[in-house]
C-alpha cells in the first residue's frame, strides 16, 4: 500500500514548507478581503493515524465546522479544513466584526456561513497553489461544502476516501492570532486518491 508514512524527514520538511507558503499567501488574500491584517502562526504539519484525528479537534463528539473541496486536474482527491464550533465563531466574528451590525438572526447566520466557506475557499486554494508550484502538477479546488456536526461524522468522509489509499494523513495546524489574543486552530486534511498520492510522493523523491 502507497502510504504517507515512505516519506523520510526530508520529505516531510517539504510538506511543511508548502504549508508555509500556503499560509503566507492565505493570509494575504484573507487581508485583502476584509481591509485589515491578519496574523498566522506559521503552520505545523505532521503524520497522524488517521483514528487519532478526531483527537485534535477535542474528541470524537465534539461538534466541528467542516469544509470541504474536491480536487482535481493532475491531483484527484478531496481537502477538508476543520475547526471546532466555537473557534469558528471567533474567526468569523475577527474578520467581520461590524459587518453583520443591523442584520437579522437568519441574516447573519447567512452571512457567517458564507464567510466561512470563504475563509475555507481561499485557505485551501492557498495550500492547493503551493502544493501545485512544488510539485509542477495541477491541483484545482471545487466550491467548498460546509457542513457543523460531530467531529468523527465530519471525519467519515474522508475516512472511507482515505482508508482505501493509506492509514496516515497529512494533518496541518493552521493557528489565527485574533485583535483579542484570542487564537484559533484550524486543521486540513490532505486527501489525495491512490495515484495522485503516488505522483505527490514520487515528485518529493519518496520511493
Amino acid at each position: 500500500m502507497i502510504d504517507w508514512s515512505n516519506l523520510n524527514v526530508n520529505h516531510l520538511d517539504t510538506l511543511k514548507e508548502i504549508a508555509n507558503i500556503g499560509a503566507g499567501n492565505a493570509v494575504t488574500s484573507l487581508s485583502k478581503l476584509i481591509g485589515k491584517p491578519i496574523k498566522m502562526r506559521v503552520p505545523t504539519a505532521e503524520m497522524v493515524e488517521f483514528s487519532r484525528i478526531a483527537d485534535f479537534l477535542g474528541g470524537p463528539e465534539q461538534i466541528v465546522v467542516g469544509i470541504l473541496v474536491q480536487i482535481t486536474g493532475d491531483i484527484n482527491g478531496m481537502m477538508m479544513f476543520i475547526v471546532r464550533r466555537e473557534h469558528a465563531s471567533v474567526l468569523i466574528s475577527a474578520l467581520l466584526q461590524h459587518f453583520c451590525d443591523g442584520m437579522t438572526g437568519d441574516e447573519r447566520d447567512t452571512m457567517e456561513m458564507s464567510a466561512m466557506e470563504e475563509i475555507g475557499n481561499i485557505l485551501s486554494s492557498s495550500y492547493l497553489g503551493s502544493l501545485s508550484s512544488i510539485i509542477n502538477k495541477k491541483a484545482v479546488p471545487s466550491i467548498p461544502f460546509l457542513s457543523i456536526d460531530m467531529a468523527n461524522a465530519i471525519l467519515s468522509v474522508p475516512a472511507i476516501e482515505f482508508g482505501r489509499v493509506a492509514n496516515h494523513a497529512l494533518l496541518i495546524e493552521s493557528v489565527f492570532e485574533t485583535q483579542d489574543n484570542d487564537d484559533v486552530s484550524g486543521y486540513f486534511l490532505l486527501i489525495p486518491d491512490s495515484q495522485s498520492l503516488a505522483i505527490i510522493l514520487e515528485s518529493l523523491g519518496a520511493k
